[in-house]
């Protein structure tokens, strides 16, 4: 199978969401990513956005939470925007049915280990002095690994590249606990966070 590849240009809507001064918003750029992966693919029978609202507002939530964190707003578009592109390259793959039995089987164990990423991400804000930035991170990590295996026919080095700077920032083990400090200036955004991770937990989303 041909591995996908994406142009380095964007069209002019796209940068001016990226570019934006104040504003970033991952629907937006999900649907325009979305648009150019299925104008590469042979298959284009997927009509309805692959982020629904709930999942955009946890993603412009972590944009956020990246910003302030790194105090550096390109830093914190690329990592979002590798995220979302990441995502929506894996489910064009999944619904199109381009895996084999082997990585279908690999999605379950994903996906399970996805679920249960989101479940202690809200157990740790939830339930006090239960936050373990090491578990947090073993668990992105572990992840990491298995979306490598998953994509690593289809996909080219750079997108394993994305996938790489993607779990590097939200498993770095400092980023985890300037994140969950109770004192710190991160608390209103894990409220955000958690609050939408329920949400899609509540609806099955993940």
């Amino acid at each position: 199978m041909k591995k996908i590849k994406w142009r380095k240009t964007y069209t002019c809507y796209e940068k001016n969401i990226l570019l934006a001064t104040d504003v970033f918003n991952s629907k937006n750029l999900a649907v325009q990513a979305q648009k150019k992966i299925l104008g590469k693919m042979a298959s284009k029978s997927i009509a309805t956005t692959l982020i629904d609202d709930t999942s955009s507002e946890v993603l412009d939530e972590l944009y956020r939470v990246t910003k302030e964190y790194t105090q550096n707003k390109k830093e914190a578009e690329r990592v979002i925007k590798h995220l979302i592109k990441t995502v929506i390259k894996l489910a064009i793959l999944y619904r199109n049915s381009q895996f084999n039995q082997e990585e279908l089987a690999l999605m379950e164990k994903f996906k399970k280990k996805v679920h249960q990423l989101a479940m202690t991400v809200v157990s740790f804000h939830q339930v006090e002095y239960t936050f373990d930035r090491n578990v947090l991170s073993k668990l992105l990590n572990e992840c990491r690994e298995m979306l490598h295996q998953i994509i690593q026919r289809h996909l080219t080095a750079k997108s394993h590249g994305r996938v790489n700077n993607v779990f590097d920032h939200f498993s770095d083990c400092e980023f985890l606990a300037a994140l969950y400090n109770p004192f710190g200036n991160f608390k209103p955004h894990l409220q955000k966070l958690c609050d939408g991770i329920n949400k899609m937990l509540d609806e099955e989303n993940i």
